[in-house]
C-alpha cells in the first residue's frame, strides 16, 4: 500500500538537492585523472555499448478518471459500486482510491474488485449494460499493507495491494467502497457517461455478488481514480476537459475518443497501450473552477497546472500525455484573452512531462461556432492558439494531433461539422469522437 497526501514539493526539493549533489560529485571526480589512459582502458572506452533493452512498467493504467470535486450530500448510502470499464487487462489488478477533496480524514472499511457480469459498452458496438452484478468466483477483497480497511488523511489518496484476477481488456470492472462512516465530503469525478450503483443502507454490501442491495444509481464514480494491471506495455494519458471527458457521447456505450484511441491501438500492429482518460468537464489550464472564489464542491475542478502531477505524472505506467485543453480558458469567464498565455500554460505542462520522461502530443482546440458563449474575437485567440500548436508551440511538443482539422466543417472551418456536431456546437458526437481517435499519430506514441 502506498499513501500520499502531496509529492510535488518533496519531489522539487530531491531533485535540486540531487542536482546540486551531482554537479559537485562531477566536478570532484572529474580531474582525478590526469595521465594518458592505459590502451585496455582506452579499447574498453571505445567498445560500443549494447542498446537498452525496452522494460515494460510493472504497472500500468487500465482506467482512470480524474477526482474533480467533493459532495457532501452523496453518495446517499454508505456502499458505492463504481462501475469502471479497462482499456486493457492484466493478470494482477491494484486500485487507487482518493480523498483529495475531503475535509477530514476517510476511513475505507472494505473494497473490493470483481469483473461485472455484464460486459458493458464494447469496441465491437455491442452493449450489455452492468447492473452491479459481479461475474461469480471473480469477486477479491483488496488489502492495504495486508489490511482489510485504510484510513486516509484529507487531500491524500491509496493504492491497494496487488490481487490475481485475469482482467481483460474492453471490460467492465465493479470497484465496490464501504465507508462505516460516510465521510462530510466525498470525493468523486462528475459526468462519466457511466452509471454506478449504491446501496443506500449503513451495511456493508462491498462482498455482495448480486446487485439486490444495490438499489439506487449514481451518474459519479466515487473514491476510485484509476486501476491498475500488470502485463501491458505503458500507458497513454489524455488530458483535457469536457470533449476528453466524453460530454456528447452516448452514455454507458464507452464512446469517449479515448476508448477508441485504445480499440483502435487493438487493433494496429502498435503496443496495446493502456489510456488514461484525465479530463474534467469545464476545466481550465490557468485557473481553477470558479476563480476567484473555488469551493471543493465546483466540478470543474482545480486548475490543469495544479492537478496535472497527480491525474498525468503518478498515473502509473505513463509514457505520453495528450493535451487537449483551452477552450474553457477561452470562453469562460474570467475569459483569457490573450493566446500567450494559453500557449504558455500548454508549454509548461509539456515541460514538466518531459522532464519526468514522458512524450508530449498536443492537440488543436475544437470548433465552436455556434456555441451560446461563441464570439468572433474568442475564437481568434483558439485560432492563434492552434496556429502556434502546430508549429509544434516551438519545439515544446513532440508531436501534434489536428483534432481541430479532424472534426471542423470543411465548408465553415470554424463550426463543428454537422457530422460529429454533438448537438451544442461544442461536443462532438460519438462519430465526433471516432474523428478525434482517428487524428491521434499512433507512431507517436
Amino acid at each position: 500500500m502506498i499513501v500520499n497526501v502531496r509529492r510535488l514539493l518533496i519531489g522539487v526539493v530531491v531533485a535540486s538537492v540531487l542536482s546540486t549533489t551531482l554537479t559537485v560529485t562531477w566536478a570532484a571526480l572529474g580531474p582525478l585523472r590526469s595521465g594518458a589512459p592505459s590502451p585496455q582502458a582506452s579499447a574498453q572506452a571505445a567498445a560500443p555499448l549494447p542498446p537498452p533493452v525496452p522494460r515494460e512498467p510493472e504497472f500500468s493504467t487500465a482506467w482512470s478518471a480524474a477526482p474533480s470535486a467533493a459532495s457532501r450530500t452523496r453518495p446517499a448510502g454508505h456502499t458505492i459500486r463504481n462501475v469502471v470499464h479497462t482499456t486493457i487487462g492484466g493478470p494482477l489488478v491494484r486500485v487507487r482510491l482518493s480523498n483529495r477533496f475531503g475535509v477530514g480524514a476517510v476511513r475505507f472499511g472494505h473494497v473490493t474488485v470483481a469483473l461485472s457480469a455484464h460486459g458493458g459498452g464494447r469496441r465491437d458496438g455491442t452493449a450489455d449494460l452492468s447492473d452491479g452484478t459481479a461475474a461469480p468466483g471473480t469477486l477479491r477483497d483488496l488489502t492495504f499493507d495486508g489490511r482489510r480497511g485504510v484510513t486516509v488523511p484529507r487531500g491524500g489518496d491509496v493504492l491497494s495491494d496487488a490481487v490475481p484476477l485475469a482482467v481483460p481488456a474492453d471490460a467492465d470492472l465493479l470497484v465496490t467502497v464501504w465507508t462505516p462512516v460516510r465521510p462530510r465530503a466525498a470525493t468523486f469525478h462528475g459526468e462519466p457517461k457511466q452509471r454506478s450503483l449504491i446501496s443506500p443502507d449503513e451495511a456493508d454490501r462491498a462482498a455482495d455478488e448480486t446487485a439486490t442491495a444495490f438499489t439506487r444509481g449514481t451518474w459519479a464514480w466515487f473514491f476510485v481514480t484509476a486501476v491498475e494491471v500488470t502485463g501491458a506495455p505503458g500507458t497513454i494519458v489524455a488530458f483535457g476537459d469536457s470533449i476528453t471527458n466524453g460530454a456528447a457521447s452516448t452514455p454507458g456505450r464507452n464512446r469517449r475518443w479515448t476508448d477508441l484511441l485504445a480499440a483502435r491501438l487493438a487493433t494496429t500492429p502498435d503496443p496495446d497501450y493502456g489510456v488514461a482518460n484525465a479530463g474534467i468537464s469545464g476545466n481550465r489550464i490557468l485557473l481553477d473552477a470558479g476563480h476567484p472564489r473555488y469551493r471543493i464542491t465546483a466540478v470543474a475542478g482545480r486548475s490543469g497546472r495544479v492537478r496535472f502531477t497527480e491525474d498525468v505524472l503518478e498515473r502509473s505506467g505513463a509514457r505520453t500525455v495528450i493535451l487537449l485543453a483551452g477552450i474553457n480558458d477561452i470562453m469562460q469567464a474570467p475569459r483569457q484573452t490573450d493566446p500567450a498565455r494559453i500557449a504558455a500554460g500548454l508549454a509548461g505542462l509539456a515541460a514538466r512531462a518531459r522532464a519526468a520522461g514522458l512524450r508530449v502530443v498536443a492537440g488543436t482546440i475544437t470548433p465552436w461556432q455556434g456555441y451560446h458563449a461563441y464570439t468572433p474575437a474568442a475564437d481568434r485567440v483558439r485560432l492563434r492558439v492552434n496556429a502556434w500548436i502546430r508549429s509544434s508551440g516551438g519545439g515544446a511538443f513532440d508531436a501534434v494531433a489536428d483534432f481541430d482539422r479532424a472534426v471542423r466543417d470543411p465548408f465553415a472551418p470554424l463550426r463543428l461539422s454537422a457530422r460529429y456536431d454533438g448537438g451544442d456546437h461544442l461536443h462532438p458526437n460519438d462519430e465526433g469522437m471516432r474523428a478525434l481517435a482517428e487524428a491521434v499519430p499512433l507512431d507517436r506514441l
